[in-house]
C-alpha cells in the first residue's frame, strides 16, 4: 500500500472520528441547573415584555395624543430582546477560552467608553449615561459590570493566592474603583452599588479574608457617606427612604406613590392594563419602577412570582458555580449570578420602601436595551459553564500526590506493580547479595513513586 493511500485513510478515520466527538458533543444532556435557569429568564422575559408594554403604552398615549405610538417601547424591547437573545445563545456554545481571552479588550473597551460617555454622552434626567445616537444608544456602565466580573475571576482564578491578602487584591480593586469612579461622575450611584456587591460576591466566592472584606467595606461606607453629602440630590433620596411622610410631594414622592400602587394591588391586582399610577403617578413606569405597576396590576401574586424566578434563577446559577470544573468558571458563574441576583435585589428593596431609591432597573423585566443585552450575555456565560464548559484545569479532586497512588489495600495491584513485584522475587530468589539488594531498589523505588 502506498503512502498516500495510508495518509488518505488516516484522514478518514480522523474526519470519523471527529464528527462522532461533535454529534456525542451535541447530544450529551443538560444539566437540571441549565433547564432551570433557561426557564427562569425566557418567564422574565416574556413578563418584562407584557409589563413594558402595559406600563409605557398609556404613557405614550396620553404624551402623543394617539394610538400610534402606544406599542413603541413594546416594539424595541422585542428587537432588542431577540438580539440579546441570539448574543445569549452564541455566548452558551462558544469555547469559554475565548472569552477569557477577550477579557483585556472587553476590559479597556468598557473603560473607554465609561470616558467618551462624559464628554460626548447624550444627557437625560440630569445623568450623561449614553452615548450614541437615535436607536443605537449604548449605556457603556452595564458592559462594565460584566466584564469587571470577567477581569476579576481570570486574575483571581490565575493566581488564587491573591485573595489570600490585601496586597494580592490591589491590582482588581484599583480596576473596580477607577470604573466605579467614572460610573459616579456621570452619575450613577446605583450601577456603582451594584458593581460593589457583585465584586465582593467574587472576592467571597475567591476565598478572600472577612478581615480583609471587613477594612474594605469601611472605606467604601465612608466613601458612600461622602458621595451622599456633596450631592443634595442624593441626600435628600436619603432623608426620603428615611422619613418618607415627611415631604410626600417632593423628595418623598416617588417612594410613596409606589407604595400606594403596591397596596392597591392586593393579591391578585386590578388586572394588566388597570393600572392609573403608571399614568400619572409613577415617573419612569416602564423602566425602574416597573416593579410598582406589576404590584399593582399582578397583586403581591405577582411580585411573589418574580421573587421566585428570581430565585430559582440564583439556586441554579449557584449550582452551577460549586459544580463548575475549573475555578475560572467557578467564580465567573458566582459574580455573575450575583450580579443579576444583587440588582433585582435592589430594584425591589427599593420599591417596597426598604432600601433608597437608586434608580436600577429590574433584570430582564425592566426597559433598557442595553441592560438587556448585557445581562443576556451573562445569562450565556452562565449557561455556557452549566453546559459543561470550561476555560483552564479542572480542580484538583483528591490531594495532591492521591491520584499517583497504584496499590489499593484489599485490591488487586495494576499489571505494571505486578511486573515489577515479579522481578522483585525472581532477583531475591537468584541469591546473593546482588538480589537483595534490588529488591530493596524495586521496594524503595514503589514507595517513593507511591508518594510521590
Amino acid at each position: 500500500m502506498s503512502a498516500a493511500s495510508l495518509s488518505l485513510g488516516r484522514s478518514r478515520a480522523a474526519k470519523k472520528s471527529g464528527a462522532r466527538k461533535r454529534a456525542k458533543k451535541r447530544s450529551r444532556p443538560v444539566s437540571a441547573e441549565y433547564n432551570m435557569l433557561l426557564t427562569a429568564t425566557l418567564c422574565l422575559l416574556a413578563l418584562g415584555a407584557v409589563m413594558v408594554f402595559s406600563a409605557s403604552s398609556t404613557t405614550k398615549v396620553l404624551a402623543e395624543g394617539g394610538l400610534s405610538e402606544s406599542a413603541y417601547y413594546l416594539k424595541r424591547t422585542l428587537i432588542f430582546g431577540a438580539i440579546a437573545l441570539v448574543i445569549m445563545h452564541v455566548t452558551a456554545r462558544i469555547d469559554l477560552k475565548r472569552i477569557r481571552e477577550l477579557t483585556p479588550l472587553l476590559l479597556g473597551g468598557s473603560v473607554f467608553l465609561l470616558v467618551a460617555v462624559l464628554g460626548a454622552g447624550s444627557e437625560v434626567n440630569g445623568a450623561t449615561r449614553w452615548i450614541g445616537g437615535g436607536s443605537l444608544q449604548v449605556q457603556p456602565s452595564e458592559l462594565a459590570k460584566v466584564a469587571l466580573i470577567l477581569y476579576g475571576a481570570d486574575m483571581l482564578a490565575r493566581k488564587p493566592r491573591r485573595a489570600r491578602t490585601l496586597s494580592g487584591l490591589k491590582p482588581y480593586l484599583l480596576v473596580a474603583a477607577v470604573c466605579c469612579g467614572l460610573i459616579m461622575l456621570e452619575p450613577d450611584m446605583g450601577t456603582t452599588m451594584v458593581i460593589v456587591f457583585a465584586t465582593a460576591a467574587t472576592l467571597v466566592a475567591a476565598g478572600a479574608r472577612p478581615a480583609d472584606l471587613g477594612k474594605i467595606a469601611l472605606v467604601i461606607g465612608g466613601l458612600t457617606l461622602a458621595a451622599a453629602v456633596v450631592e443634595p440630590y442624593r441626600m435628600a433620596r436619603l432623608t426620603g427612604f428615611l422619613h418618607p411622610t415627611a415631604d410626600p410631594s417632593g423628595a418623598g414622592f416617588q417612594a410613596a406613590q409606589a407604595k400606594i400602587a403596591l397596596g392597591s394591588g392586593g393579591l391578585f391586582g386590578v388586572g394588566i392594563g388597570n393600572g392609573v399610577s403608571k399614568a400619572f403617578y409613577l415617573p419612569e413606569a416602564h423602566t425602574d419602577m416597573i416593579t410598582a405597576v406589576i404590584g399593582e396590576e399582578l397583586g403581591m401574586a405577582g411580585i411573589v412570582a418574580i421573587v421566585g424566578l428570581f430565585g430559582m434563577f440564583g439556586y441554579a446559577g449557584l449550582k452551577v458555580a460549586q459544580k463548575a470544573k475549573d475555578n475560572y468558571s467557578k467564580l465567573l458563574v458566582a459574580g455573575l449570578t450575583s450580579l443579576v441576583l444583587v440588582q433585582a435585589t435592589i430594584n425591589l428593596f427599593a420599591v417596597m420602601g426598604l432600601a433608597p431609591l437608586t434608580g436600577v432597573p429590574l433584570p430582564f423585566v425592566s426597559y433598557g436595551n442595553s441592560s438587556l443585552m448585557a445581562t443576556l450575555f451573562a445569562v450565556g456565560l452562565i449557561l455556557n459553564v452549566a453546559r459543561g464548559g470550561r476555560a483552564g484545569a479542572a480542580r484538583a479532586s483528591t490531594p495532591t500526590g492521591a491520584g499517583k497512588l497504584r496499590v489499593v489495600e484489599g485490591g488487586r495491584a495494576p499489571a505494571r506493580e505486578r511486573s515489577r513485584s515479579s522481578g522483585a522475587r525472581k532477583a531475591k530468589s537468584g541469591g546473593g547479595g546482588g538480589g537483595n539488594r534490588g529488591a530493596r531498589r524495586a521496594r524503595h523505588g514503589g514507595r517513593r513513586r507511591a508518594s510521590g
